[in-house]
């Protein structure tokens, strides 16, 4: 297994919509051991194959270090698809590894349904509530090219990607 290299925004992958993918293979199987393990080096809850350079639709989850989602067992989504989304909206911070060290409120439907295909290529719908709702809405919307700040007002997204912008080129001197 290995650690990937994260990719941060402004690269053009991270808006890119990822291509389904129609085999699970071994290259599968080891590209999400390896998200999985990249995960874990971080410290996060979540993580896109397009993070890491990967066009496919693919992302792992692993909420059980917060409180309040340690009913949520860590797993790979293949081809997720939300099938349901609650009228109650939740309102969580939220960060990225592709937005380094920027947060902000995001409003989200607290509670959705997702289909998808595991590591054994078995089809399942999960219901998920609070943060491992975001958690999945969050890479989901990595899949379609998305990220966390295009939900922002133009104004806070400008002041985030300015922040960024400032911070990159003064660790490139």
């Amino acid at each position: 297994m290995a650690i990937l290299d994260i990719l941060v925004t402004p690269h053009p992958i991270l808006k890119t919509k990822s291509k389904e993918v129609e085999k699970i293979d071994d290259k599968i199987i080891k590209q999400i051991k390896d998200m999985f393990e990249t995960l874990e080096s971080l410290n996060g809850v979540g993580l896109a194959a397009n993070q890491v350079g990967i066009t496919n639709r693919i992302f792992v989850m692993n909420v059980t270090a917060d409180e309040n989602t340690k009913g949520y067992p860590p797993v790979a989504m293949i081809n997720p698809v939300i099938t349901w989304e609650s009228e109650e909206i939740s309102d969580i911070t939220e960060g990225c590894f592709s937005v380094p060290e920027q947060y902000a409120g995001v409003e989200r439907p607290d509670i959705v349904k997702v289909k998808f295909l595991d590591m054994d290529g078995k089809e399942r719908e999960e219901e998920y509530q609070g943060l491992a709702s975001h958690c999945v809405q969050h890479e989901l919307d990595h899949l379609d090219g998305i990220l966390f700040v295009d939900h922002l007002s133009p104004l806070k997204r400008n002041m985030i990607l300015k922040k960024l912008k400032k911070m990159q080129k003064e660790r490139m001197l």
